[in-house]
């Protein structure tokens, strides 16, 4: 007598559907913790193409490794208490990952950092999609030919039942797609989303061993550990070392934060890298790149006594703000595809009602779009995610055909590199295959750079003539900096296409040279002192 036939199959594994539920169930958590994978790592590493190609590429070697071992165990021990087992594994696993994930993520960024020179964000990605993802994925890769095992009864009827187990996988996977994109992380956040997919493992798992009678101990010691991670997961906040913030939260675009001082409140959709928008409590400059792109409505030489902005990528208003506030002949209104960002800036950041906002992509926005503006500012580019459809000549052909005759394009360029083959160097490139005038500067105290763009030849004299009307001293002030410093621009060649534009790539290098220069002291002491130098 074969092992496999000692082996009593529960009477459980004899209802295909229950058999069906579990291959259904599989998928959909397979494809909701890929998705939470995402949105773990997007507040740390961003969710750049890269960054989703390795958490694509880790599941699917993490699920070819699980159906190579699950069809291999099922042949030569098809004892479904193991695949089962396996289940309960996946469930704890993943319900554990919100917690100790960010622990695991926070020191392999701080690792890496001291010690990686180049691909920060690669190396980043993939080591954390190894360490916390790949693990319970190859548990989960290993159900479909174990089920196999168990709901095949004869060749005769093989191709139909595994045809079945597929669809059913498929369809899983299919919700587990939607549900967490559109339901659960926008209602109730990430954390949750991992625990509530985990515990729809763990429940098909505990039926089994219910039903079976069998390993009551295991299981009993699997929901124990899983309600501990219920109560422990969601208090962890992406933030975790950080204990003043205001808001804390999730959409369904971003991690969003806001953190409030006696003189600021500032947005952030990054923990690691940067600060989104900002506003001035005592309604002064902020010293920032808002600053120097409000030369921009000074360029346009238009004789109208109102002039019309449009911002893309509005955030929470602070340079729409800034413009209506110190210039009282602009009207503004801007573009912001995250709902949620706009109601923060109603709420937190006092942006007026009277300011529209339409929650839209720029570039489709722009499309669609029968209004010619005086100025329109592009500031869609986060610190370290730069949507590549609105970086192309396409793109910036629709700005131009949006503009009036001599209005003004401002564009903020935030990672600024001392190399010749950086993403502002392309972006700088395309921009001038459209627009006739280009002319940059650099910020002062940050890695910002402001491009104006425009097909009016004077936009430069317009600048120095109605700076001499500025009434308020801090704005005449950083207006005569701006004119100072304005350089025109003389393009290398590069044009990014809607077909071709690797802005990950282009800005992945520049991350790593910010990285390692802001590291470089810490390096030195390391090397010379050792690690204790960092707690002296």
């Amino acid at each position: 007598m074969s092992k496999s036939e000692k082996i009593q199959i529960p009477k459980i594994l004899r209802n295909k559907w229950y058999l069906y539920m579990t291959e259904f169930f599989s998928g959909v958590s397979v494809m909701a913790v890929e998705l939470g994978a995402s949105r773990l790592l997007a507040p740390y590493f961003s969710s750049s193409q890269i960054v989703w190609t390795i958490i694509i590429g880790t599941i699917m070697i993490a699920m070819a490794l699980g159906n190579i071992y699950g069809g291999k165990s099922a042949d030569k021990n098809p004892n479904p208490d193991k695949l089962y087992a396996r289940m309960l594994f996946a469930a704890v696993w993943i319900a554990a990952i919100p917690f100790v994930g960010k622990f695991v993520i926070g020191g392999i960024a701080a690792l890496l950092v001291l010690t990686v020179n180049t691909n920060f964000l690669i190396w980043a990605a993939f080591i954390t999609c190894m360490i916390v993802f790949v693990f319970p994925l190859f548990l989960l890769g290993t159900v479909t030919p174990s089920l196999v095992k168990y709901t095949v009864d004869s060749l005769d009827d093989s191709g139909k039942t595994v045809g079945t187990l597929g669809a059913f996988n498929t369809i899983g996977s299919i919700i587990g797609t939607f549900v967490p994109t559109f339901i659960s992380i926008p209602t109730v956040g990430t954390a949750v989303t991992f625990l509530i997919f985990g515990g729809i493992l763990l429940v098909i798992a505990l039926i089994y061993f219910i039903s079976a009678k069998k390993k009551a101990v295991k299981a009993v010691s699997a929901a124990a550990v899983f309600i501990v991670c219920c109560f422990v997961s969601p208090m962890l906040s992406f933030a975790f070392w950080e204990s003043d913030l205001d808001y804390e939260g999730e959409s369904v675009y971003n991690y969003l934060q806001v953190k409030d001082t006696p003189s600021a409140t500032y947005l952030s959709t990054n923990v690691l890298f940067g600060v989104q928008s900002v506003y001035m409590k005592k309604g002064v400059l902020t010293g920032l790149y808002y600053d120097y792109a409000m030369a921009a409505p000074l360029m346009c030489d238009t004789d109208s006594d109102e002039k019309e902005l449009l911002v893309l990528g509005m955030g929470t208003g602070t340079y729409a703000k800034q413009c209506t506030e110190y210039f009282g002949n602009i009207v503004a209104e801007g573009v912001e595809i995250d709902d949620k960002i706009t109601d923060l800036a109603r709420e937190y950041f006092d942006m007026s009602d009277d300011i529209k906002v339409t929650s839209y992509d720029g570039r489709a926005f722009l499309n669609v779009c029968d209004k010619k503006y005086d100025v329109i500012m592009v500031d869609a580019y986060q610190d370290i995610t730069i949507p590549f459809q609105m970086s192309s000549v396409e793109f910036f052909r629709l700005v131009k055909n949006c503009l009036k005759e001599n209005g003004v394009m401002v564009v903020n360029m935030n990672m600024r590199s001392k190399k010749a083959d950086d993403i502002n160097t392309a972006l700088s490139d395309t921009i001038s295959a459209v627009f006739d005038n280009v002319y940059t500067i650099d910020v002062r105290g940050s890695s910002n750079r402001e491009l104006f763009a425009s097909n009016n030849k004077n936009m430069l004299s317009a600048l120095n003539e109605n700076i001499k009307y500025i009434k308020q001293s801090d704005l005449a002030e950083i207006m005569y900096v701006v004119s100072d410093g304005l350089i025109p621009y003389e393009s290398t060649g590069t044009v990014l296409t809607d077909d071709k534009a690797p802005v990950e790539l282009l800005g992945m290098k520049v991350i790593d040279e910010l990285i390692q220069s802001e590291l470089s002291y810490y390096k030195k002491q390391i090397k010379e002192n050792g690690f204790s130098a960092l707690l002296e």
